[in-house]
C-alpha cells in the first residue's frame, strides 16, 4: 500500500550530533515532522522513521507486532550511531516507551533520552480482554487526534486494530521490567490535560528508571499529541537545549532533508 501524503519518513544529515525520534501508535512521522524539522534546522542529524504497519491502512498494523516496529528504530539507531559521535532518541506516546527501550538496550550508545507523553501500559479493563477480544474482533475506536489547538490535525489510524493491541501490551509488560537499565540523562514532558495516556504512565517510568540527571516538564496547555498542539515550541526548545547541554553543537547546518 502506497504511504498516505505527509505520513513519510523525515532523515536530514547534519552534524555529528544526531537524534532518532519514534512516532506513536497508530499515527505517524507527521506527528512530530515539527520537531524534526526544528532539530535539523540547527545543525543535528535527524532520523523519523515511518513504523512498520503505519502510515498505509489499519489492515497493514494488524499484522505486525512490537518486534517489528522496535527492529526499525534499532536499525535506524545503528545507523546514527554510525553516523554520528553522539545520539540522542526521544519519542511520542509508543514512540517514547520505543525511546526508552533502545536506551536501556543500547548503554553508552545513547546519549540522552526525550519522552513526550510516554506510555507505560495499557489502561481499564478491555486491556485483560486483550489476549480473547482480538480473535473475536477485529477492531476499537482510534485513539489519534487528541490535540487542544484549534486547526491542529494528526494523521494516524481511526481504529486500533487489535492484534497490534495486544502486541503492544506484551512490549509494554516487557519494557517495564527493563526501565531500571536506562541509566542516561532523561527529559519527560507530559501533558497536564492528556485522554490518551493518564500521568500515572509518566510517573512510573520516572519511578523505575535509573537515571540520575531527570528533568519533569508539565505541558499546562496541551492533550495528549503535544507535539502538534500549544506547547510544541516548549517541546523543541527544550529539547535542543537539552541535546545541547550534553552535547554541544557548533550549530553549522546540515545538507537538504529528504523525506
Amino acid at each position: 500500500m502506497p504511504v498516505l501524503p505527509g505520513a513519510e519518513p523525515y532523515r536530514h544529515e547534519g552534524g555529528e550530533v544526531g537524534v532518532l525520534l519514534c512516532h506513536g501508535f497508530t499515527g505517524s512521522p507527521q506527528s512530530l515532522r515539527p520537531w524534526a524539522e526544528h532539530h535539523a534546522a540547527h545543525g543535528l542529524t535527524v532520523s523519523l522513521p515511518l513504523l512498520p504497519g503505519h502510515g498505509t491502512r489499519w489492515e497493514d498494523l494488524q499484522v505486525t507486532g512490537w518486534q517489528d516496529w522496535y527492529a526499525e528504530v534499532d536499525r535506524e539507531l545503528r545507523l546514527l550511531a554510525g553516523r554520528c559521535s553522539r545520539v540522542f532518541v526521544g519519542g511520542l506516546s509508543m514512540g517514547g516507551a520505543l525511546a526508552l527501550r533502545l536506551a536501556a538496550r543500547h548503554g553508552d550508545d545513547v546519549a540522552g533520552v526525550v519522552v513526550v507523553n510516554p506510555v507505560n501500559r495499557v489502561h481499564g479493563l478491555s486491556a485483560y480482554a486483550l489476549p480473547v477480544a482480538r480473535h473475536l474482533a477485529r477492531t476499537t475506536k482510534g485513539v489519534t487526534g487528541d490535540i487542544a489547538k484549534e486547526g491542529a490535525a494528526e494523521l494516524g489510524y481511526d481504529r486500533v486494530p487489535l492484534h497490534a493491541a495486544h502486541s503492544l501490551r506484551e512490549f509494554l509488560r516487557r519494557l517495564d521490567g527493563e526501565l531500571p537499565q536506562v541509566t542516561q540523562p532523561l527529559l519527560l514532558l507530559r501533558s497536564a490535560h492528556d485522554h490518551v495516556v493518564p500521568a500515572a504512565d509518566s510517573a512510573r517510568v520516572l519511578s523505575r528508571v535509573s537515571s540520575r540527571d531527570v528533568t519533569e516538564t508539565v505541558l499546562e496547555q496541551s492533550r495528549h499529541v503535544a507535539t502538534l498542539d500549544y506547547d510544541a515550541d516548549r517541546i523543541f526548545e527544550g529539547s535542543l537545549a537539552f541535546v545541547g547541554r550534553l552535547a554541544p553543537m557548533t550549530g553549522k547546518e546540515g545538507t537538504a532533508a529528504v523525506g
